[in-house]
């Protein structure tokens, strides 16, 4: 369990050791160093995720199916890092970030950090809210104060240790799984088309626009800051041997939380690839659109287990990016406010978009795109922190890993410089 000290540091507190939780049996025994990485996989399966996925699947088939699977795999590298990272050093990216950065440097990227705090609670909110009008009927507005009092509700259960918090998040992970899953059954795949979809290319700019909110909303930037909050005093490992063993099952968690999010992700654009793509059905780019459409492509059961999945998307992801954020200011700046005063920050910029009326499926979209920009601030210091040796001790990256997570890097930062210049240029 993780408290915090005086000038903001974080603290061990009755933090179970590598050998006692070695020592239980059974199931409890084999699920207990699980859990970290399936609440960063909330962040992977966001109403972000859902806006692009069914955005690039209705628009352009299996085209992006690759954008998927790639950013999946890069996403269980730059988690593994920062898991790493936390178990390895027993202190999160943004405390590092303030430790081993210049000043103005550091401050810097908390301004961009919070900024992507907005963006991201912005995606989250607005997904809760649709999903209670799409259930319930709730206006939006209404459906977006709803969100942030659940959010805030779920953040409350740490008062009882990380473990009641970590299974709330993967049980409504567990009915985002289970509500696609549910549907992708039901569907008609093109063998050969799915297939076509995991050969790189793009068709024009709408295609890259896409792409590049997939990224952002697969590679969110505020869960590298917070799966090494997760990890860091969470167990204690007093020899290198005990690191050993927790990084391996941390890369067990990682590998299954990670996956079954890229499961999920997969599902969505193959499902609006299969019955929106090329069709007379209108507005399936919406979420709003994908609802009905699927109550008129399937039925009625295929819309209910959307909407339901949308809903626990927005209340999880809502609740995990409000942790992320005070995460994030804690570290770069030792300085924390009253959860409910944060969650009212964040939760503003949502209830305003709201309240104009702005398309919520666009606003979504484009909130991805900022995402995906945020990225660099924190894969760049990952990869710097974890190839240090005297930062990482023993479990210090392998060259051929920072050589992989650093060409990962370049690439996305030359996906978003290409954007900006064809979205300037028109080109």
């Amino acid at each position: 369990m993780v408290t915090t000290t005086r000038d903001g540091d974080s603290a061990a507190t009755a933090s179970p050791s590598v050998q006692e939780m070695r020592r239980r049996r059974g199931l409890r025994g084999r699920l207990a160093f699980f859990g970290p990485a399936f609440v960063a996989a909330i962040a992977y399966v966001d109403p972000g995720n859902f806006a692009t996925n069914f955005s690039a699947g209705a628009q352009f088939g299996y085209l992006l199916l690759w954008v998927i699977v790639g950013a999946n795999l890069l996403a269980m590298l730059i988690q593994t890092l920062s898991a790493k990272l936390g178990m390895a050093t027993g202190r999160n990216l943004a405390e590092l970030c303030r430790d081993h950065f210049p000043r103005p440097v550091a401050r810097g990227m908390w301004v961009q950090a919070e900024l992507v705090a907005i963006a991201t609670d912005l995606a989250e909110v607005i997904g809760g809210a649709i999903a209670l009008n799409l259930l319930f009927g709730i206006p939006l507005f209404t459906g977006g104060v709803i969100t942030g009092i659940v959010a805030f509700a779920l953040l409350a259960l740490q008062n009882r240790g990380f473990r009641p918090f970590e299974l709330a998040i993967t049980g409504l992970f567990g009915v985002i799984l289970l509500g696609f899953l549910s549907t992708l059954v039901r569907v008609p795949i093109d063998g050969p088309d799915l297939a076509a979809g995991l050969v790189p290319m793009f068709d024009g700019t709408d295609s890259l626009l896409l792409a590049t909110g997939i990224l952002g909303a697969t590679v969110m930037p505020h869960v590298i800051y917070l799966h090494s909050a997760l990890t860091q005093n969470r167990v204690t490992a007093v020899t290198a041997d005990d690191r050993r063993y927790l990084l391996r099952r941390q890369q067990a968690d990682v590998l299954l939380g990670m996956g079954l999010a890229g499961v999920v992700n997969a599902a969505m654009l193959i499902i609006a690839a299969a019955l929106f793509f090329g069709s007379d059905v209108p507005n399936t780019d919406t979420l709003e659109g994908v609802h009905v459409g699927l109550a008129r492509v399937l039925d009625q059961p295929a819309a209910f287990a959307f909407a339901l999945a949308l809903l626990a998307s927005g209340f999880a992801s809502s609740g995990v990016g409000t942790y992320a954020g005070q995460v994030v200011m804690q570290g770069f700046i030792r300085r924390s406010i009253p959860l409910l005063l944060r969650r009212l920050l964040t939760l503003a910029p949502a209830l305003v978009v709201l309240g104009i009326g702005v398309d919520p499926t666009r606003a979504l979209v484009l909130s991805q795109v900022v995402l995906s920009f945020g990225i660099p601030f924190a894969l760049v210091p990952l990869v710097l922190l974890t190839r240090r040796s005297d930062v990482m001790r023993e479990l210090v990256n392998r060259r051929v890993t920072t050589a992989i997570a650093g060409l990962a890097a370049l690439v996305i930062i030359g996906l978003n410089g290409f954007l900006i210049w064809q979205t300037v240029t028109g080109a």
